[in-house]
C-alpha cells in the first residue's frame, strides 16, 4: 500500500465510522420504531427534513407531553444537521417518559450525533435488554465503540447483530468499516464484499467497498466498482465522489462530505 494512502486512513476511516453512527439523512425512522397510526395519518412530511422540522416542531411545541411528537420533531432536528437541539428535545422526553425504549433508541443516535459516544452507548443499553436484543441498536453500540477506539468490543456488537439478521449489509458496512479503522484493509475488503453480495445491500455499501478497494492502490477495479450497472450520471457522480476521497490522501483535512454508509432503517 502506498504511504499516501496509508496517511488517509485516520482522516477517512474516522469519518466512515462517524457516518455510520450517524446514519445518514435517510435514518427518519432507523431504530426508533414506527409511530402510531395518528401521528402518521395528520401528516407526512418526512420526505422533506426542513419541512418535517416545521410541521413537528410546531406540534411539539403545542403538545411537548407527546412522546411520539418529541420523537419525530427529534429525528427531523437530527435529519437536517441540528444535533444539539436533537439532544435536548429528545432527552427532555426520556426524563418525563422514563423507560421508552423508543425514545432511548432516538435519543441514543442523536447523542452519537452530536459525538458523545460514551454516553450514547450508555443510553442505547437501556433501549433494549440481553433477553430481549434489537439488532439496529446493537449495530449503532458497534459504531460508538469503534468511535471510542475500542475495536474488538465494537465488533463483539456486530457479531451479536448478525446472529440476530444473518448477513445483514448494513450491518457488515459497518464491520467493514471497523476493519478500516484498525487499518486491516483485506478483511475489510472481505467484509463489504459480502454486504455488497447481498440483494439488499444499497447505493452506500458499493461506495464503500470502492473506497477500500481504492486504498489499496487498485484504482480502475475500485471504479468499475462504483459505477457498475448504473445509469451513466450516477455512475459519473460516483467515480467523481470516489477520487473525491481518495485525493484526501495528499491532505487529509481537505473538505468532503462523510462517507456514504448503509443505513439502519431498513425493515428488520
Amino acid at each position: 500500500m502506498q504511504p499516501s494512502l496509508a496517511r488517509l486512513l485516520a482522516s477517512a476511516a474516522a469519518t466512515a465510522i462517524l457516518a455510520a453512527t450517524l446514519g445518514g439523512c435517510q435514518t427518519m425512522s432507523d431504530i426508533t420504531g414506527s409511530l402510531n397510526s395518528k401521528t402518521q395519518a395528520s401528516a407526512s412530511p418526512d420526505a422533506d427534513p426542513r419541512r418535517a422540522v416545521e410541521a413537528y416542531g410546531e406540534r411539539y411545541r403545542a403538545n411537548p407531553k407527546d412522546a411520539d411528537l418529541a420523537l419525530r420533531y427529534g429525528q427531523a432536528l437530527r435529519a437536517t444537521g441540528q444535533r444539539a437541539q436533537a439532544v435536548a428535545v429528545l432527552e427532555q422526553a426520556t426524563i418525563a417518559h422514563a423507560g421508552n425504549k423508543a425514545l432511548l433508541a432516538g435519543y441514543g443516535r442523536a447523542l452519537a450525533d452530536n459525538g458523545n459516544f460514551q454516553q450514547a452507548f450508555d443510553v442505547l443499553s437501556r433501549a433494549h435488554s440481553p433477553d430481549n436484543p434489537d439488532w439496529r441498536i446493537l449495530s449503532v453500540q458497534g459504531t460508538a465503540l469503534d468511535q471510542l477506539g475500542r475495536h474488538d468490543e465494537a465488533r463483539l456488537y456486530y457479531a451479536s447483530a448478525l446472529k440476530i439478521v444473518p448477513d445483514e449489509p448494513s450491518v457488515l458496512s459497518n464491520l467493514g468499516l471497523s476493519y478500516v479503522l484498525s487499518k486491516d484493509l483485506p478483511k475489510a475488503e472481505e467484509t463489504l464484499r459480502r454486504a455488497y453480495a447481498s440483494t439488499r445491500a444499497d447505493a452506500r455499501v458499493r461506495q464503500n467497498l470502492g473506497l477500500v478497494v481504492g486504498l489499496q492502490g487498485r484504482f480502475a477495479e475500485a471504479e468499475s466498482i462504483v459505477k457498475a450497472d448504473l445509469p451513466s450520471e450516477e455512475a459519473a457522480a460516483n467515480v467523481a465522489y470516489l477520487k473525491q476521497m481518495l485525493s484526501r490522501k495528499d491532505n487529509p483535512r481537505a473538505g468532503g462530505g462523510t462517507m456514504p454508509v448503509a443505513s439502519l432503517n431498513r425493515p428488520g
